[in-house]
């Protein structure tokens, strides 16, 4: 890209295409579309990928880490949020548009950046243990379909060391508007808040994912692996719990949460590591159904797993209050119904699959079907790639 291009408030990406032409055109979908159906009676047909520049400079920030995506039906807008912890800028997130016109996704231009601010109107400082600061860690975002207003989440901080004080900060779910200005904090139930003790959410592996429901009334939540009490994080050997909160929109309380079943990791990792699977991102779909992203690595070989999966809330058990879902004098517990709709390792044509984070509901398409767009976090590597990778959905 050019120094001239770079330095333009609005960059134009589109990436090199996907070589589609070789692949057999399904009928009724577009010739480069390729067709993915399950169990569940969802099909996915393919429309795209594109990468944008590794390491890219805009409006004076780097792209990179971006988390989760979330399309605003009133404007045509994504919103992208990267989990720069403040480090080489700002807790931010960007604004895009993604070109689904004729069918396939033909580009991606990124169009703003909003850093997230403080109630008192400052951005936010790298985490510091010597000034027992914490930078939030931003993980997803979601758009309220009634007002366009924002709702982010962190997952918040914990740093335990054997020698001194704990760095504790709790994951929170705010509110803000489309310009990155706080509007006020949901409640969390207690058992997600961070503790020093082996009780509540681990490092790294809380609230990762949050969504509107299609009428605005309910904001619903991901973490993305167990709770300590909850059992052990996945590994090749066995799956886990994690939990599905539903807040109310107005008041922000938490209104009924469910245990979500998390699949085994997908590979031995390496001796030592700390690759596991869990939730990466979710979008409501109504009547209590949702797209469930799960994402898995074994960080060491850049080796990414990624699957999408229907899941309806109706007929599990409320666990809101509950400490435990797995101790042994915990009540019975039904997780949440899931029917695997795809994994993207094969969709063909997809030239690859990297850290895949984020999905939203885009667009529907002339043809009346309704696009699904998904984002990678390339975690600011130069191995890694940011792809947005885009689909048409039928059946829900």
């Amino acid at each position: 890209m050019s120094t001239r291009a770079t330095r333009a408030t609005r960059a134009r990406i589109f990436a090199g295409a996907v070589v589609l032409a070789a692949l057999p055109a399904l009928a009724g979908t577009p010739a480069a579309a390729q067709s993915s159906a399950s169990p569940s009676g969802v099909q996915l047909d393919f429309l795209g990928e594109r990468e944008l520049p590794n390491a890219m400079p805009f409006q004076g920030t780097t792209v990179g880490g971006l988390s989760a995506i979330s399309y605003d039906a009133r404007t045509g807008t994504y919103y992208l949020i990267s989990d720069d912890r403040s480090q080489t800028g700002p807790a931010r997130f960007y604004t895009a548009h993604i070109d689904l016109s004729d069918g396939t996704l033909k580009g991606v231009e990124l169009t703003g950046t909003h850093p997230w601010l403080r109630p008192d109107g400052t951005t936010f400082p790298p985490t510091s243990t010597a000034s027992a600061t914490v930078a939030p860690d931003p993980e997803g975002i979601a758009v309220d379909p009634r007002d366009g207003g924002l709702v982010w989440t962190s997952e918040g901080e914990r740093i335990v060391p054997s020698d001194g004080p704990a760095l504790l900060g709790d994951p929170w779910i705010r509110r803000a508007t489309t310009t990155g200005a706080y509007l006020g904090q949901l409640p969390l139930p207690p058992q997600l808040r961070m503790n020093s003790q082996e009780f509540g959410p681990r490092k790294n592996q809380t609230l990762e994912g949050v969504t509107f429901t299609p009428d605005g009334r309910r904001i619903v939540t991901a973490m993305e692996d167990p709770l300590y009490q909850d059992g052990d994080a996945p590994t090749p050997e066995h799956g886990a719990l994690t939990r599905i909160t539903v807040h109310d929109t107005r008041t922000g309380q938490p209104l009924a949460q469910y245990a979500y079943p998390l699949e085994p990791l997908f590979a031995p990792p390496p001796a030592g590591s700390t690759d596991t699977n869990g939730v990466s991102d979710l979008v409501s779909l109504g009547h209590a159904r949702f797209l469930v992203l799960e994402r898995a690595s074994i960080y060491a070989d850049n080796n990414w797993k990624a699957r999408i999966y229907l899941v309806d809330l109706h007929g599990a058990t409320d666990v809101l209050g509950r400490d435990s879902l797995t101790a042994p004098s915990a009540r019975p517990v039904k997780p949440v119904h899931k029917t695997l709709v795809t994994d993207l390792s094969d969709v063909p044509g997809l030239p690859r699959v990297d850290n895949v984070e984020g999905i939203t509901l885009g667009p529907r398409l002339p043809d009346g079907r309704r696009t699904v767009v998904l984002v990678s976090d390339d975690n600011f590597a130069a191995r890694q790639v940011t792809q947005f990778i885009a689909f048409a959905i039928h059946g829900i």
